[in-house]
């Protein structure tokens, strides 16, 4: 969109230009989002009507959820067996760890008493495979609780993963403002990274000016600046320099 800006502390006008007031032509630029699909699924409603009026966080696209909503079935499931079985370890563990420290204490007796001859060879051999025993048996439980908390951890992530992707199936205006394109229809297959539409804030336009190298140096950021644009030519808007850019 063409339009001239006046800068200064005057309204634009006719020439000859009032003392204060400088003037350039330059072009509007509304600030455009491209809205693209960020999983895959087939297009199952739509919102997107083009120069509609949209808020930041509206729906605009709804993906078929079914795929990420059985995985993420399914992964809850196989948390809750591993989170159930990982339970089961602890109190094994106190029986076994209270069996060891009883066939210690036997241990300990039965060579005492072995070397005091009252205890025969077999009693002591009795005594150690019991130790062994409780001692494998701890060692192979810890190391399956462990195994099981990695495992209900990673699922644990997945869940959090696959809830992610179960969101993005809703595709949501990322800002305020109006939908210039409309870039899929229902029943189409999106893929990442698709385009599905093209929304602009058109109340907060900026004016790229472009003015003489000589006379930039009269421009401070803050300065008020008129626009008129060839859509509205009697009617100016109210602006301000944000920006100076000298190349």
């Amino acid at each position: 969109m063409v339009a001239a800006v006046g800068l200064g502390y005057g309204l634009l006008r006719p020439e000859p230009l009032p003392a204060g007031l400088l003037y350039a032509n330059g072009q509007l630029e509304a600030t455009e989002v491209r809205v693209a699909a960020e999983v895959q699924g087939r297009v199952m409603s739509s919102e997107l009507v083009e120069g509609k009026r949209v808020d930041r966080g509206d729906v605009l696209v709804t993906l078929d959820p079914a795929e990420f909503e059985t995985q993420l079935a399914e992964a809850r499931a196989q948390a809750i067996a591993l989170d159930q079985a990982r339970q089961a370890i602890p109190p094994q563990l106190r029986t076994w760890r209270h069996h060891l420290h009883t066939a210690t204490t036997e241990l300990e007796r039965a060579r005492t008493l072995r070397t005091q001859g009252a205890s025969s060879e077999r009693r002591v051999d009795q005594a150690e495979d019991a130790f062994e025993e409780a001692r494998g048996r701890i060692g192979s439980l810890e190391a399956e609780l462990r195994q099981l908390e990695a495992r209900h951890e990673a699922a644990t992530q997945r869940i959090a993963q696959l809830e992610i992707l179960l969101e993005k199936t809703t595709i949501r205006a990322p800002i305020g403002g109006t939908i210039l394109t409309k870039a899929i229809e229902v029943g189409e297959f999106a893929t990442p990274g698709r385009t599905v539409a093209v929304v602009a804030d058109l109340e907060r336009m900026e004016l790229r000016a472009f003015v003489p190298q000589d006379q930039i140096g009269k421009i401070r950021l803050g300065s008020d600046a008129r626009i008129r644009i060839d859509a509205f030519p009697d009617r100016p808007f109210q602006a301000e320099v944000t920006q100076i850019d000298d190349r």
